[in-house]
């Protein structure tokens, strides 16, 4: 008897169980996965995100990344505009989806270059990640919810940090982090890479 894969046990529970429980059901096991094994993940951050971060800001932004997975859920209530009273609701998860593209991206990186992706150089990871993003051009970057890549996940996840405004100003703005009132007057201090 062969040994039943992971995405073969997923269709059959797709076949059987009503599809609210089989999303929460993949859902979970994408958390799962991402938890169990990042590697990929972290290389598509290194890959991705700006190098300015060095190596404990990008673990510290796929941290991030992945505990917002771990949290979102499926037609939750989300905030509304400005000026309307119209309610939204979360779409349906994106995390099976960007786990199928970290699996594509490693086996992309298997069939060019005999190794996983995360253990592919950086030139040999960015051309495998323009190859999947090809298909996702477009003038903007997407919101984080929207993202049709991980990649471009990412990428929104972060820019839409604290740390991102930080970086992009070498300033210690803290955009979404309370400051004391007394201090609101005081110009942001340098980024600590750039104190000399």
């Amino acid at each position: 008897m062969t040994p039943l894969s992971r995405r073969t046990f997923l269709g059959w529970l797709a076949a059987t169980l009503p599809a609210a429980a089989f999303v929460r059901s993949a859902h979970a096991a994408a958390v799962d996965d991402l938890a169990a094994d990042p590697r990929t993940l972290r290389a598509v951050a290194e890959t991705v995100l700006p190098a300015a971060l060095g190596r404990a800001g990008i673990d510290a932004q796929v941290t991030d990344f992945q505990k917002w997975i771990a949290g979102y859920r499926d037609g939750a209530e989300l905030l509304h505009g400005y000026g309307t009273s119209a309610l939204e609701r979360a779409r349906p998860t994106p995390a099976t989806r960007w786990m199928q593209q970290l699996d594509q991206l490693d086996t992309a990186a298997h069939k060019k270059h005999g190794r996983a992706f995360a253990d592919a150089s950086l030139a040999q990871r960015r051309a495998l990640v323009d190859a999947a993003l090809a298909s996702h051009t477009r003038a903007s970057l997407p919101s984080l919810t929207s993202a049709p890549h991980v990649a471009l996940a990412l990428l929104s996840h972060f820019y839409q940090s604290s740390e991102a405004t930080d970086l992009c100003y070498e300033s210690q703005i803290g955009k979404e982090r309370c400051r004391p009132l007394a201090q609101s007057s005081r110009q942001p201090l340098p980024l600590a890479h750039k104190v000399s």
